[in-house]
This record gives structure tokens, C-alpha cells and sequence, in this order.
């Protein structure tokens, strides 16, 4: 039986595609393994979605989530107010197609992200706050039935993907 494919935040792989730049880079040793296995797709949303790298950095309104965006009763913006929601929704749309493409049962996220937070994102106000709630690609590979883990929860990622 062949093992499912990880769709992983390309910062956590080292790529520097964050709105500064720069990565998030994860150092793991399963990570590695399943990158010797061939198991790993590696995706920004935001990049995917036609944004540049650098670019300002955005969150979502204050007191919404990733799934508010997608049902248009929030936008996601950068620090000058611009809507970038398209952005963010067309990421997502790439990645939970390239998920299906690949066949990826799972990604790892990286946490706090308007696209990619699980568990949290900045809370709107563009000084640090994080708040409950997930990114927009985050909320998209859901619905689609990916199941999605932040980088705070490779441990137990690995128990299902390695199962």
C-alpha cells in the first residue's frame, strides 16, 4: 500500500517565499524522511495565489477566520488596507488541486498565517496579536477533506503518516 503525500507551507522547507523573504524553515528528522521517500509537495498559497515575494504582510479582519474569507463576510488585507482576498482564495484553490493532484491525505501548515494558520492568526491588528481561528488555505484543504496540522504539531502528524 502506498504511503499518502504531504502537502507542506513552502517556508517550512527552507524556500524563502515569506512576505519578508525569508522562511520557517522546520528542521525534523521525519520531515527529511519523508523527503528521502518522495512524499513531500511543497506549495505557498500566497505565492500560488499571484502575490510577489516581498510583499507587505497581510492578516485577516479583526474577529474572522479563513472560512469568513471564503464566504466573502471578511477580506484579508495588508497593512495599508488593500484587499487581497482574491490573492488568498486563488492560493488556496491551487493548493487543495495540487493536494488532490498528488494525492496528500495531510499537510503541515505553518501556524499564525492568513493563508496557512490552524490554529491561530495575527488577529487583524498588525502588531504581533494572534487569535483563534485558521488561514484561508488552511479552511479550504479542510472542506476538501486534507487533514491539516501546524508546524507546533508534526508529532502528531507523524503518527498518521506514518501509520
Amino acid at each position: 500500500m502506498t504511503k499518502p503525500s504531504l502537502l507542506v507551507s513552502a517556508c517550512l522547507l527552507g524556500q524563502p517565499v515569506r512576505h519578508d523573504g525569508g522562511d520557517k524553515f522546520l528542521a525534523h528528522k521525519a520531515l527529511e524522511r519523508w523527503r528521502g521517500e518522495g512524499r513531500l509537495v511543497s506549495i505557498c498559497p500566497e505565492l500560488a495565489g499571484g502575490l510577489p515575494v516581498p510583499r507587505p504582510p497581510a492578516e485577516i479582519d479583526t474577529g474572522f477566520s479563513g472560512g469568513d474569507v471564503l464566504a466573502d463576510r471578511a477580506a484579508v488585507r495588508d497593512h495599508q488596507g488593500r484587499d487581497l482576498s482574491d490573492a488568498f482564495i486563488g492560493g488556496a484553490m491551487a493548493a487543495v488541486d495540487l493536494a488532490k493532484e498528488k494525492g496528500c491525505a495531510f499537510a503541515l501548515l505553518k501556524e499564525s498565517s492568513p493563508s496557512c494558520g490552524v490554529l491561530t492568526i495575527h488577529a487583524g491588528h498588525f502588531d504581533g496579536t494572534k487569535s483563534p481561528g485558521q488561514g484561508v488555505t488552511a479552511a479550504l484543504l479542510r472542506r476538501h477533506g486534507v487533514a491539516v496540522f501546524s508546524d507546533e504539531q508534526i508529532d502528531d502528524l507523524i503518527i498518521l503518516m506514518d501509520s
